[in-house]
């Protein structure tokens, strides 16, 4: 009889854990899913940006840190690309240095196009992180002309795979 509870209680977990998917990321945003919006000023207050002003285009986002080496090398190569190409690609680029002059410095020495590179020097408190969930590392995403994401963390070269 003891037996009979335990295989009543086996095949009730079983049962209950059936209908999970197990192939989908809980973490992070997905392809597929619509990019948060989300509103952001230049540290010298002369330039703002709102996501959903670039709806119509497709836009690279960009998510780096100084700090952060494997980051900033794949959003200056992103930008890089990007000056190379006729396709009409928006990049906003979004760095999560604490510290402007660490910034200006970062993107200088990376020559990054400045119209569309912000700084959150509020770091991992900042809305746009957690929105992106950023919390497992940067990462980049390319996003339709309707906001949806299309790819995630793809390199320069892949870039032309997507926007060809």
């Amino acid at each position: 009889m003891k037996y009979v509870k335990w295989i009543f209680v086996v095949l009730l977990f079983c049962s209950l854990t059936s209908f999970v998917e197990k192939d989908v990321a809980t973490i992070g945003l997905n392809v597929g899913n619509s990019a948060p919006n989300f509103f952001i000023r230049s540290f010298d207050g002369k330039l703002s940006k709102e996501l959903n002003e670039l709806k119509g285009n497709y836009v690279l986002l960009s998510f780096w840190a100084s700090y952060d080496a494997p980051s900033r090398v794949q959003n200056a190569l992103l930008n890089n690309a990007l000056k190379k190409t006729s396709h009409s690609v928006k990049m906003v680029s979004v760095s999560f240095d604490e510290y402007i002059s660490i910034f200006n410095e970062s993107i200088k020495k990376d020559e990054i196009d400045t119209p569309n590179c912000f700084v959150e020097t509020s770091g991992e408190a900042s809305g746009i992180y957690k929105k992106y969930r950023l919390n497992k590392g940067f990462k980049n995403f390319l996003l339709n002309e309707k906001g949806v994401i299309i790819a995630k963390n793809i390199t320069a070269n892949q870039l032309s795979q997507y926007i060809y």
